[in-house]
């Protein structure tokens, strides 16, 4: 490592800002693309559920480095659009990732009660408000934990984004390592540096996951469990010792 210079740490400390926005930008790609895929194959109309499907299957079922490969260089063939490689391997992260997203999304919406939205129908809400205020705010908290282990297989698999010359993390790791010669300390440096950033975003939606629990009262529902549970010991020691609540004897 003593063979590192400043300006070779200098490459490492970059890749990590490119695969933060890397990381940042795929997952706000995919976040939406779950939502609506997610939300459209729990369609009434049959057609909708069809084509969100369709979509569901065919990125889930392709390869993400494939088709950052099949964005960079066959889109501006048949289409005359050219992406600079950073915005290509987001446009793939985002579409791959946000599949799986969606399957999530629509198991977490499936799993809400359906009397829940029986009264949505009594309330006399509309399909949309229904959604809005009572299904997705039950649902959110189920897709916390799903969601995070897609957003830490994001940021693994932005490492493909090295292969497409994107000075990302791997990418500076292989020049350093060509630079030096060393394999075995450059590597380990960013396999710890994929660890810190992992578990930084875990740490972050650990945070989010109390606070949509906290939004639908479980955690208030814990508390009360636990009073009653205080309350009816306190009766029944109450009963054992022939007296009532208010302190007077029992007749």
């Amino acid at each position: 490592m003593s063979e590192i210079s400043w300006g070779l740490w200098k490459l490492l400390l970059n890749g990590i800002w490119i695969t933060v926005q890397l990381t940042v930008y795929s997952a706000a790609l995919a976040a939406v693309v779950a939502f609506v895929i997610g939300l459209a194959r729990t369609h009434r109309l049959w057609i909708v559920r069809f084509l969100s499907g369709a979509y569901f299957e065919i990125f889930r079922g392709t390869s993400a480095l494939i088709l950052m490969f099949w964005i960079f260089f066959v889109l501006p063939i048949g289409f005359g659009w050219q992406l600079v490689p950073m915005w290509a391997a987001v446009l793939a992260l985002g579409l791959s990732y946000g599949a799986y997203g969606s399957e999530v999304v629509r198991g977490a919406v499936k799993a809400v009660a359906p009397a829940q939205r029986e009264a949505g129908v009594a309330l006399g809400f509309s399909p949309a408000q229904q959604l809005r205020k009572i299904i997705l705010p039950q649902a959110w908290p189920g897709m916390v934990p799903p969601f995070n282990n897609l957003l830490i297989e994001m940021l693994k698999g932005s490492a493909l984004v090295s292969i497409m010359g994107v000075g990302d993390i791997t990418f500076g790791a292989s020049l350093v390592r060509n630079a030096t010669g060393q394999s075995a300390p450059v590597y380990t440096i960013i396999l710890v540096m994929y660890f810190v950033l992992a578990f930084i975003l875990t740490r972050g939606m650990r945070v989010v996951e109390r606070h949509a629990k906290a939004g639908i009262g479980q955690a208030p529902q814990q508390r009360e469990g636990l009073r009653a549970r205080m309350t009816g010991s306190r009766l029944n020691d109450f009963a054992r010792s022939g007296a009532t609540p208010g302190g007077g004897a029992a007749q």
